[in-house]
């Protein structure tokens, strides 16, 4: 028989909104269970109000940890990210979404982890601790991130520029990053509107990149993002190849 040991979920005895707030995070199975249910109905709501399509799905990894990087333009970019996860693999979906928008009370980060299992990068209070919070759990959980490099919505549809915050979590590492590019989800969900319009949005997935030789210093993080924009530019624009 193999020798085991207990080890207590890391946010017992938190306070509600300091768990909500932690990148350590730990979930249970009703969680699990609530966050595949909406993924599915999302994933349904997407195939018959958006005719989502997808290409691309080879280059997907087969398990955990990879990161999942696209542009940013609508709310809708994390649900679609997350519903071509396949199923088996979706309770280690891990979104990272911007805590000063979906954790700025304990009822909006309640719902964010409870429905999508969002995990917060405070932008405005990004520190070390936090990020290699991020980065430890990212490989040592074999997790799935979905991260959008451009820290906020585009105003006008086109991409923005990659912020290096994304470096921080995979430079210097063996965890591949999959350049992705959705398009439609602008034109049906822009920032401002409330209600989606049913447009069709397309999702193309590219050949993941790796950056274990990449230092992991300012220096670095700067060139993966400058890498993951342009290998994202050159999906939404073939030609540019």
């Amino acid at each position: 028989m193999q020798n085991w040991q207990l080890t207590p979920a890391q946010n017992i005895g938190l306070p509600l909104r300091a768990q909500l707030s932690s990148a350590r995070r730990e979930g249970g199975l009703i969680s699990a269970i609530l966050h595949r249910a909406v993924c599915g109905v999302i994933a349904i709501y997407l195939r018959l109000l958006h005719r989502l399509c997808v290409e691309g799905r080879e280059h997907l990894p087969a398990g955990g940890p990879f990161v999942l990087v696209s542009n940013r333009v609508s709310h809708l970019d994390a649900l679609v990210l997350a519903t071509v996860i396949p199923w088996r693999h979706r309770h280690r979906v891990y979104p990272v979404a911007a805590g000063d928008a979906f954790f700025s009370s304990s009822l909006i980060g309640a719902l964010s982890a409870a429905l999508m299992n969002a995990l917060p990068i405070w932008r405005n209070r990004a520190c070390a601790h936090g990020v290699t919070d991020l980065r430890d759990r990212l490989a040592q959980e074999q997790c799935i991130y979905i991260v959008v490099p451009e820290g906020t919505r585009s105003r006008s549809g086109e991409i923005n520029r990659f912020r290096a915050g994304v470096g921080m979590v995979v430079a210097g590492s063996s965890v591949p990053v999959v350049p992705c590019f959705l398009s439609g989800t602008f034109q049906a969900l822009p920032p401002g509107r409330r209600i989606p319009r049913p447009i069709k949005i397309r999702l193309e997935i590219g050949t993941p990149l790796l950056f274990d030789n990449q230092p992991n210093d300012r220096g670095g993080w700067d060139q993966v993002a400058s890498a993951i924009e342009s290998s994202v530019r050159k999906i939404s624009n073939p030609a540019e190849t």
